[in-house]
C-alpha cells in the first residue's frame, strides 16, 4: 500500500478491557514488529499515533478528543489506517518486560508470541489492569497496583528489586515516562542502559519524520522514524524523563 495515504477500515469487534481501556479490531490486518504504531484517523476529529496491540487491532484509552471519539463508535464504523511506522522491539535471549497501564499495549504482541520470560505490569488499581488474563498464559506474570489492591502495593518499579537485572539480555518497557526514568536510572545503575528498550509517546503530527514535531533534544531523534522503540543509552542525557513538547512545540515539564 501507499503508506502516505490512510487505509479504510470497519471495526469488526470492541473488548472493554479495563473502564478506560477498549481494544478494537477492524477488517485488515497489518504486518509489523511489536511496537511499532499507526496514525489512526477518527474521521471528523483528528489523527493520533498508537501501537498496535495485535495484527488487526488496537487498545485504546479514552484521554483526549479522538479518543472519547472512539469510545462512541460501533461494529461497522469505518478508521483510517496509516502505516506501521518505526522502530519496533528486536528482541533475542531472556527478555524482561516492564508495563504501566495502557504501557502494555505495545509489549502485548512480544509476550503473546512467546518471547517475553518475565513481565511486571502495574496500574494504580486493580480493575485498571489491562491485559492481565490474556498475559498470564504467556509469561510469567506479576503484578504491582499503587493501592495494593492486586500484587504488590507500590509502583510495579518495586519489583525490579527481585529481580537479577543482568540475567535478561533485553528489558523492554513501556509506561507513564516518570516510571520508564525510574526503570532507566536502574539499568544505567547497573551499567547496562543498552539492553534497554524503551517505548516512548511524544507528539505527532505527521508518523513519517518529517515536521520534527516529536525531535528529542539533544540529537534531534525522530521518536516516529528512529523511534517509538529507542535503547536505553541513546536516551541518557536527553530530554527524556525531564519534558516534552506540546502541538505547539512548547516545552512542558515531565510530573
Amino acid at each position: 500500500m501507499d503508506e502516505g495515504l490512510p487505509r479504510t477500515v470497519s471495526i469488526r469487534g470492541i473488548v472493554r478491557e479495563t473502564p478506560k481501556i477498549r481494544t478494537f479490531s477492524f477488517s485488515e490486518a497489518f504486518s509489523f514488529t511489536p511496537g511499532q504504531f499507526v496514525m489512526v484517523w477518527v474521521p471528523g476529529v483528528d489523527e493520533i499515533p498508537m501501537a498496535l496491540s495485535g495484527e488487526n487491532s488496537i487498545s485504546v484509552q479514552e484521554v483526549g478528543d479522538a479518543t472519547s471519539a472512539m469510545f462512541s463508535l460501533k461494529r461497522g464504523d469505518l478508521l483510517g489506517i496509516r502505516g506501521p511506522y518505526g522502530e519496533g522491539f528486536t528482541v533475542r535471549g531472556r527478555v524482561l518486560a516492564v508495563a504501566g497501564g495502557i504501557g502494555a499495549v505495545p509489549l502485548l504482541p512480544l509476550a503473546m508470541g512467546g518471547k517475553v520470560k518475565v513481565f511486571l505490569l502495574g496500574a494504580g488499581t486493580e480493575k485498571d489492569l489491562p491485559f492481565r488474563k490474556a498475559l498470564s498464559g504467556k509469561t510469567d506474570l506479576r503484578i504491582a497496583t499503587d493501592d495494593g489492591s492486586s500484587g504488590i502495593h507500590g509502583p510495579v518499579t518495586a519489583h525490579l528489586k527481585d529481580l537479577d537485572i543482568r540475567a535478561f539480555d533485553h528489558i523492554c518497557v513501556c509506561g507513564p515516562e516518570p516510571m520508564m526514568r525510574a526503570v532507566l536510572k536502574h539499568l544505567h545503575d547497573a551499567g547496562i542502559a543498552e539492553r534497554g528498550l524503551f517505548s516512548l509517546h511524544r507528539y505527532m503530527k505527521c508518523g513519517v519524520g518529517l515536521c520534527g514535531s516529536c525531535a528529542i533534544d539533544p540529537d534531534g531523534i525522530r521518536v516516529c522514524r528512529e523511534g517509538p522503540v529507542i535503547r536505553g543509552d541513546r536516551l541518557t542525557g536527553s530530554e527524556f524523563g525531564a519534558y516534552s513538547r506540546d502541538g505547539s512545540g512548547r516545552r512542558r515539564p515531565v510530573p
